[in-house]
């Protein structure tokens, strides 16, 4: 793994949580996507090398509405970036993490995605993450 990419943040409003983050970090909001595959919508904030996103629901059914019933707002999962998902996804599979997906998914950000049950990393749900090129 290359370096932490960004931290997850699961909020209930998306528009009041990029106010009170633009203001917390005292940067504006440089991007927001809509993921419809997963029912999320995002937005991003960038320090330096390192990101923030804010991760809101789209549906009542999406994981993200599912996390916020269970654990309310508040850090969702670890992003790390990888030079090649694919063989980053085996390695850890072969190393008895367990993947959430079977394969790689185009996520926001530009990125192919695959996540890491957090049962398999302390509660922590991982993220793992390539540019698309």
């Amino acid at each position: 793994m290359k370096q932490l990419e960004h931290v997850g943040i699961a909020v209930k409003d998306l528009e009041a949580a990029i106010a009170q983050y633009s203001t917390l970090l005292n940067t504006p909001c440089y991007k927001q996507e809509e993921v419809k595959s997963q029912e999320v919508a995002t937005a991003f904030f960038k320090l330096k090398d390192q990101k923030i996103e804010l991760l809101a629901a789209t549906s009542p059914t999406s994981p993200i509405a599912k996390f916020l019933d269970r654990n309310g707002e508040g850090i969702h999962h670890l992003a790390f970036e990888v030079d090649d998902i694919a063989a980053e996804v085996d390695r850890l599979a072969s190393d008895g993490f367990t993947p959430l997906q079977e394969k790689p998914f185009r996520g926001a950000d530009n990125k192919l995605v695959a996540f890491f049950h957090p049962k398999t990393t302390h509660g922590v749900l991982v993220e793992i993450c390539q540019e698309i090129r």
